[in-house]
């Protein structure tokens, strides 16, 4: 009943929407049952085209029901969450009930992001590497004045940041393999959009360019 693609079970994302019903932020299962649980939150469940609201004690009930079938129909493509005396399925959608702050207007620039937008390619030698292999690296240096910034931020891998040092990338004889640009959507939320179990997020996040955060 656990999928195995390497995002189950309590790392499996799920989508945070506001009391308006706008996504604010991507947390994991493990932050969205504390949520549950402190009756912050409900659940935002799909069915046959549909969206219905339950709260955690009944979203467990749910469950229960739901893992009787699996045993007998074999459904996949849900993730569950095991415990001592019941089985849960981990909700895609959750909603915050008193919180209506809006989404945030921008995307942080971090680490994650960066390798994100890059695609964990290093932008000067083109290779694609894991992610502890790599770094950022400021296009014009802040020695010169570079600032930290998506137009002036790259990923790049060890090898050609200690080779690039304090110098520009004409200085270096080095080339990148694209301009830096800011991401009009969190490059994370998009990758993981990439995944056919979180296409059920889609309507809240409509055509527009949401930044959305992600934990």
């Amino acid at each position: 009943m656990v999928c195995s693609d390497g995002t189950t079970g309590l790392n499996a994302a799920v989508l945070v929407l506001n009391r308006s019903y706008a996504a604010v932020r991507v947390v994991t299962v493990r932050r969205a049952f504390v949520l549950l649980y402190r009756d912050s939150a409900e659940v935002i469940h799909a069915e046959n085209g549909a969206f219905f609201n339950y709260d955690f004690p009944t979203w467990c009930e749910l469950s229960q029901i739901w893992t009787e079938q699996c045993a007998t129909t074999g459904l996949n493509g849900h993730d569950w969450i095991r415990t001592v005396r019941l089985s849960i399925q981990a909700p895609r959608i959750i909603r915050l009930i008193r919180f209506d702050r809006a989404p945030w207007s921008s995307i942080r620039l971090n680490r994650k992001t960066v390798f994100a937008r890059d695609g964990n390619r290093c932008q000067y030698c083109g290779r694609v590497y894991p992610t502890n292999q790599l770094s950022l690296d400021h296009v014009t240096p802040r020695s010169r004045g570079g600032t930290t910034c998506w137009e002036n931020v790259v990923t790049c891998c060890l090898r050609c940041n200690s080779h690039k040092g304090s110098k520009t990338p004409t200085e270096a004889d080095m080339n990148l393999v694209q301009r830096p640009v800011a991401p009009r959507r969190n490059p994370i939320l998009k990758r993981t959009l990439e995944n056919p179990r979180y296409q059920v997020w889609q309507p809240f996040l409509g055509q527009a360019e949401c930044p959305v955060d992600l934990v």
